[in-house]
């Protein structure tokens, strides 16, 4: 008689392998995918655009004999701050930097209350014209700046506006793209607060001002950042409506420091970096008020 032994089924079953070093190279090799690998990159393209940047403000304290000397240097061999006294006596920086500072805060004023009013009309009220109305409004979106100089032109000079600040102004301060940030926002509001706040008694300057308006500051501080940012640096339409030089913009007044034969590198480099710390205050300032704040603050599911 032949007796054969079975095996249980538990002895069968391959048992696991002890903890070795396969898995803990699996999950730092999903490690180094998941963080080091991304924040390398990061890291490389913030070296690749920090660089310019950083060559071009450490040349405005070199003077102008180093600033074309081979072999260049990075740093500036002799720190000094010529450039900056010059940009003071040869040009009438503070005039220019006045004009620049009234065109642009004006101008941001006026685009972010005009932009919030029209964008609130086209979310909450019903009429068929305005859906004519935000649909002009979009289109004009996909029209280059550049295209309507010309027509632009002919308005300012016939209003009287020619060689004024105001010309500068009034022709820039509602942009379609601040129209529509407002009404994407407004269209996200529930019209049941409107309407609890109308049974409330509240009027409609009562329910834009004290409801609406709060509830949007982080619409209202985006497009004031990137309107001051665009009215800053705009070129093109204050060189053709500024001829007196007195109402020049500091940009305008920038390209008037470079000559047809000669350029004062030393001073053009320290007027430009002046010209952009207001920029660079103002992101500082308004920064924290952007990423912290809660767009959805006030409302309830």
């Amino acid at each position: 008689m032949v007796t054969t032994s079975t095996t249980p089924a538990s002895s069968t079953k391959s048992t696991p392998a002890p903890s070795g070093t396969r898995i803990p190279r699996r999950r730092g090799a999903g490690l180094w995918r998941r963080n080091v690998l991304p924040t390398t990159f990061l890291w490389v393209l913030v070296l690749l655009m920090a660089f310019p940047l950083l060559w071009f403000l450490l040349s405005s304290f070199k003077p102008g004999s180093e600033l074309f000397s081979y072999p260049l240097s990075f740093l500036p061999r002799d720190w000094t701050l010529g450039g900056y006294v010059d940009a003071f006596d040869r040009v009438d920086f503070l005039r220019y930097l006045r004009n620049s500072t009234i065109v642009a805060t004006v101008t941001t004023a006026l685009t972010v209350f005009l932009c919030a009013t029209t964008g609130y009309a086209l979310a909450k009220y019903r009429n068929p014209w305005l859906s004519v109305l935000g649909l002009c409004i979009l289109s004009m979106t996909m029209l280059p700046g550049e295209v309507i100089l010309n027509p632009l032109f002919i308005v300012i000079r016939d209003l009287g506006l020619y060689n004024s600040l105001l010309g500068v102004i009034v022709p820039t301060v509602v942009t379609p793209t601040g129209v529509f940030m407002f009404r994407q926002f407004f269209l996200s509001v529930p019209d049941e607060l409107l309407q609890a706040a109308r049974i409330d008694g509240a009027s409609e300057y009562r329910i834009f001002f004290g409801i609406m308006m709060p509830l949007a500051r982080p619409i209202a501080l985006t497009l004031a950042i990137i309107s001051f940012q665009w009215r800053w640096n705009d070129y093109i339409l204050p060189l053709i409506v500024l001829g007196d030089p007195k109402n020049y913009t500091l940009q305008i007044a920038l390209r008037s420091l470079v000559g047809a034969d000669n350029i004062n590198w030393s001073v053009l480099l320290a007027a430009s970096v002046l010209s952009m710390l207001p920029l660079v205050v103002l992101y500082l300032v308004f920064q924290r008020y952007i990423t912290s704040s809660n767009i959805n603050a006030g409302l309830k599911d």
